[in-house]
């Protein structure tokens, strides 16, 4: 067992854990729960520090194989003061949150988001496309599809 710490890894999570979790908060919808997977993730790629190619794509497969798991039952807990966005996310199954976040917040294309979720690229077309519908009407924006040209200013 190791008494220290490498310091290459010490600064990979100190630079990248604030990050992983806002992305972990808004997939589980939980802090505690976001947390807990993301000590998970850091403490596995600390095991195998030096061997993976791509710490990122490490820890981010941890971090959405956890959330679309079929063991995990993910709703996140809402209070009354919560913000619209959080009741919004929650609205969504599991699936579409992933799909949503990994899309939206991480910026990745349709085809980067099948290959960390394992999908295909056509389900997570899909499921991206219901997920954003989904979340627009839950805010009281509307369907996307109800916007008419005149609608556009």
């Amino acid at each position: 067992m190791r008494d220290t710490v490498d310091p290459e890894f010490a600064s990979y999570v100190d630079a990248r854990q604030g990050r992983w979790l806002q992305s972990a908060y808004l997939v589980y919808g939980d802090l505690e729960r976001a947390e807990q997977e993301l000590l998970h993730a850091f403490t596995k790629l600390s095991l195998r520090w030096g061997k993976v190619d791509d710490p990122d794509a490490f820890v981010q497969r941890l971090l959405y194989d956890a959330a679309l798991s079929r063991w995990s039952r993910i709703k996140p807990l809402l209070d009354e003061d919560d913000h619209p966005a959080k009741a919004a996310l929650a609205a969504l199954t599991s699936t579409q949150r992933a799909v949503l976040v990994l899309l939206h917040f991480e910026e990745l294309t349709e085809f980067e988001v099948a290959d960390v979720l394992g999908m295909s690229h056509a389900a997570v077309h899909g499921h991206g496309q219901t997920a954003l519908s989904r979340f627009r009407l839950e805010l009281g924006t509307g369907d996307w599809r109800d916007v008419t040209r005149r609608d556009w200013g």
